[in-house]
């Protein structure tokens, strides 16, 4: 009911608000939805649940990929995805080394190989937001979504050689399996089957359309059919069945004419969201508070909040940096840098550790073999990370603009208080007069028919009794009347100001009178300053009262201020 009020107006998206729902919904508070009451098989359920979730929102951004998108930024994402996850994959097992002393650093690869790859479900919600939109150009966004889908599927070689080189008797063999298995028949595989059931699949719907033999409805249906069956497909045959979904999807985008017939439907945006919102519900149920402090593994708060940060600093931001002038997607350093900060962990996190927790053996208690240290470690230190993920990179965009709006603020308050000090009034009376109060009663004007509206802010003052406010002069041009001299020209209310000769002459800017201090009124001729600087809506009015208790105006054009001149700023 309020999710458009937290997504455009906050910029609070589903994720956060999942989690938060989830978390007291599980039992750290209400108690209502525990997983881990279903006995055994929860883990077993976390990875099949984690699993559709992510290959129906890998195949979403295949899908919505520009046509023939991966062909044409082949070099960008090799770049994005290779160095940057390799580069990140050893930095964060150095970390976990350093905090961990009790797990070893193919262990602690192991781990890190959990939290390399970007969740392309944060990301999608985060780059597909409104403030993205508005502020992030649409190459960088395309490039962030292609990255983080390629490297979620990419994320199973380095799993499997942390995983091998435990489980395997020498490194060798693991060397072996990880080539043969992790590469060729998983990453390999997956992305011919994955890509030729696309191709398959987008010939056959377009027959069938021309035929008449399917309607929009179900058209469009195939969407989630098509995400699902791939997935069980590949993951029957041992594959890598998330890196098939996605190359499903750019195959089926690859001539564009899936994106046009589904153009404008919403089925698929209703089901991502429902699956997303269902997805981090769970998570935030599922996190494992009671885990957060194991004395054994050495793993206590403390530690956790420390790897946190320097995760958040070094996994993708370095590399990112050091290789962005050869990604013609980034243009910038800066973009460069909201790349790097823009890699959260959760799904996908979550997806991969549960996996590894399945071929690792059930760890024992006391710990006996590195292995059971790894099992017994994985899902503590994953789910710190992934929960601190959420929290940072899903309120990321919420703080940027608070902080921004702030910073406005501070900066148009030191303004106002420079200005107050330097004009020698108090900060009171300037605020007044900026938001449009009257102004002190000054000398020949009447206060209560002449507001005060400053007009250059770095106009010089000395202070004492040449401070007294006098009217602009302006020369009255004859050619227009009006019965009410406070009716509105153009829109735009005018106010009058009583003249020495019985005329009443004023100059009208935004609904205010303008005046300007004694000490600038005379000067040696110089006529074009303030002419320069004045705004172009000024118009001056020259009135005379009349016998008949009306009165006779004179509207004329803009002129220039004679002898008018401001004197240079005080040292």
């Amino acid at each position: 009911m309020l999710s458009l009020l937290a997504r455009e107006k906050v910029y609070v998206n589903e994720v956060v608000l999942g989690t938060a729902f989830g978390i007291f919904m599980g039992p750290q508070f209400a108690g209502i939805f525990d997983p881990r009451d279903w006995g055994v098989h929860y883990k077993t359920i976390t990875l099949e649940v984690m699993r559709v979730v992510l290959a129906t929102g890998l195949f979403a951004i295949g899908v919505e990929l520009p046509k023939s998108y991966m062909a044409r930024h082949a070099k960008s994402l090799l770049i994005m995805v290779v160095p940057t996850m390799a580069i990140g994959w050893v930095i964060v097992a150095g970390l976990l080394r350093a905090l961990f002393p009790s797990l070893a650093f193919i262990s602690c690869l192991a781990i890190s190989a959990c939290l390399t790859p970007t969740d392309p479900i944060i990301c999608a919600a985060i780059v597909g937001g409104k403030f993205a939109k508005k502020h992030v150009p649409l190459a960088l966004r395309q490039i962030l979504s292609a990255e983080s889908a390629a490297n979620d599927g990419l994320a199973y070689p380095f799993l499997t050689l942390a995983i091998y080189l435990t489980l395997d008797d020498t490194r060798g063999e693991a060397v072996a399996h990880w080539v043969v298995i992790g590469w060729l028949y998983q990453v390999i595989l997956g992305i011919v089957v994955g890509a030729v059931a696309g191709l398959a699949f987008s010939y056959l719907m377009k027959f069938t359309h021309r035929r008449g033999y399917i309607d929009r409805e179900s058209y469009v249906a195939q969407y989630l059919a098509m995400a699902i069956f791939i997935t069980g497909l590949v993951n029957f045959l041992g594959s890598d069945d998330l890196l098939a979904a996605f190359a499903a999807g750019s195959a089926i985008s690859w001539d564009g004419d899936f994106n046009i017939q589904t153009e404008g439907e919403v089925f698929a945006s209703v089901i991502d969201l429902v699956l997303n919102c269902t997805c981090f519900i769970y998570i935030g149920a599922w996190l494992p508070f009671a885990k957060f402090t194991v004395p054994d593994l050495g793993v206590t708060p403390g530690r956790l909040i420390a790897l946190s940060v320097g995760i958040m600093f070094l996994r993708r931001i370095p590399a990112v940096l050091m290789l962005y002038k050869f990604i013609p997607e980034i243009a910038s350093w800066k973009e460069a840098l909201f790349c790097g900060h823009f890699g959260p962990m959760g799904v996908g996190a979550v997806f991969i550790s549960t996996l590894a927790i399945h071929k690792l053996p059930a760890p024992r208690e006391p710990f006996q073999s590195q292995q059971d240290v790894l099992s017994a470690a994985l899902e503590p230190i994953v789910s710190f990370i992934v929960l601190t993920s959420i929290l940072i990179h899903g309120l990321s965009i919420p703080f940027f603009t608070l902080s921004r709006t702030v910073s406005r603020t501070v900066s148009i308050q030191v303004t106002a208080t420079g200005m107050s000090a330097r004009r020698g009034a108090p900060e009171w009376l300037l605020n007044i007069n900026r938001f449009g109060a009257q102004s002190p009663t000054p000398t020949t004007v009447d206060a209560t028919a002449m507001k005060e509206v400053d007009v250059e802010k770095n106009n010089g003052s000395t202070g004492g009794a040449d401070n007294a406010m006098l009217e602009v002069p302006r020369l009255p041009v004859h050619g227009h009347s009006r019965k009410n001299s406070n009716e509105s020209v153009g829109g735009t209310k005018e106010t009058e100001s009583p003249s020495l000769d019985g005329k009443k002459t004023g100059v009208v800017v935004a609904a205010e009178v303008v005046f300007i201090p004694d000490n600038l009124a005379s000067g040696d001729g110089n006529e074009s300053e303030l002419y320069r600087r004045r705004p172009v809506s000024a118009t001056s009015k020259s009135t005379t009262s009349t016998g008949n208790g009306h009165e006779e105006g004179h509207m004329g054009a803009i002129t220039p201020l004679k002898n008018v001149h401001f004197p240079a700023p005080r040292e």
